[in-house]
């Protein structure tokens, strides 16, 4: 029994069991909340912006929330956290429950943007000041290194709400929210792991625990869910939440594998939702419109217009994020506004030659049809006349 209990606490082998064990009963609870939301209609109706074409379940976040809470407080009463961890690890599960509740709330029966807007930076101020995770230097981005106190807690909340909300609005589609955020928390989990940081190891690897088991559902064709806002809002603020431990790993521990480029790294790894963000509400404030207004501007909406499928979609944008974040390594030694022009540019020109490429083999396929058509009318008029 000692021996069983010494392997469960070793760190790795206990980091792969919380997953393992989030995956399972993530799998297990979304089939009850699907038939839960059916029985009595709680689900999300088609609109001329959705890109779904029945009433679906959308409370996933719930059955996340749920699974995601359990493993983490598991994980505190198992785990020795220390003190420092301790209050991360309050300070998350306190900002995490509130903005569940305010999406659960959005997804039954809506929410005011004002309303919700103001939750968010109400919750992003109560992290940033207690667990003190801030980002006072931006290592000369725009000339600018240190920030003090007030204005670096001012910018770490704007952080958090922006990227709330830039979470939140690449949700439109099957699987890219899941795979943005599995993707990420794997980077930052990884690296949490090399510096021996337990419970931030265990916030990545479980949030990829419960997500994986999501998209099993997220994808399918029988028994499909939503994210909806119960998941996309918190998990939002998670992911940014680690992007902060990473940025900030030589407070919180010494074993710092050394990174030159963190800034642009974090960037990297948040690309699209950032850049499809920037450019959706840009489109909207010179159309005059609001730009908290739903349409169908989104690189995923027009990719899927394009003719592809929800899952080559997701495909598309979950490679080039990965291409975007591996090419970070090779351009850390230039200054950082260059790695960030780079970074952005690089994107946009992936998407942008995606365009163009389909666009041309659309061409192709078209002019093939109709030189077929003619051959075809050829070869009908050539039979008539030898009749």
């Amino acid at each position: 029994m000692q021996d069983l209990v010494s392997f469960l606490t070793n760190q790795s082998v206990f980091i792969a069991v919380m997953s393992s064990a989030a995956l399972f009963l993530s799998i297990k609870i979304f089939p009850i909340i699907i038939c839960l939301t059916r029985e009595k209609n709680l689900m999300a109706a088609p609109c001329d912006r959705s890109s779904h074409l029945e009433e679906t379940p959308n409370l996933g976040g719930v059955g996340i929330f749920i699974v995601f809470s359990l493993c983490l407080m598991f994980s505190g009463v198992i785990v020795e956290f220390s003190k420092i961890e301790m209050k991360l690890l309050l300070a998350i599960l306190t900002g995490v429950t509130i903005l569940f509740f305010i999406g659960v709330k959005d997804d039954l029966i809506g929410v005011a943007p004002l309303k919700k807007l103001i939750g968010q930076i109400a919750v992003s101020f109560l992290v940033v000041l207690m667990t003190d995770l801030r980002i006072d230097t931006i290592l000369g981005v725009l000339g600018i290194d240190t920030l003090n106190y007030i204005p670096s807690v001012l910018f770490t909340v704007i952080m958090y709400v922006f990227f709330i909300n830039a979470y939140n609005l690449i949700d439109g589609i099957d699987g890219l929210a899941g795979s943005i955020a599995i993707i990420a928390s794997l980077f930052f989990g990884i690296y949490f792991v090399l510096n021996e940081l337990y419970f931030a190891s265990l916030v990545s690897f479980i949030l990829i625990g419960c997500l994986v088991g999501f998209l099993v559902f997220n994808f399918s064709k029988q028994r499909k869910l939503f994210m909806g806002d119960s998941g996309s809002m918190f998990i939002g603020i998670l992911l940014m939440f680690q992007a902060l431990i990473f940025l900030k790993m030589d407070i919180i521990t010494q074993n710092n594998i050394f990174v030159p480029n963190k800034i642009a790294l974090v960037t990297a790894t948040f690309c699209f939702p950032i850049i499809d963000t920037i450019r959706v509400f840009t489109i909207r404030i010179l159309s005059g419109m609001s730009p908290m207004s739903a349409d169908r501007n989104h690189v995923h909406h027009k990719i899927l217009d394009a003719g592809f499928s929800h899952i080559q979609a997701t495909l598309f944008i979950a490679m080039s994020n990965l291409v975007v974040i591996s090419m970070v390594y090779f351009i850390g030694d230039y200054d950082i506004n260059i790695q960030l022009f780079i970074v952005f540019s690089s994107l946009l020109l992936i998407v942008y030659l995606f365009f163009i490429f389909n666009r041309q083999i659309n061409k192709f396929i078209k002019q093939t049809n109709n030189l077929r058509v003619k051959v075809f009318g050829v070869a009908k008029r050539a039979r008539f006349f030898k009749n």
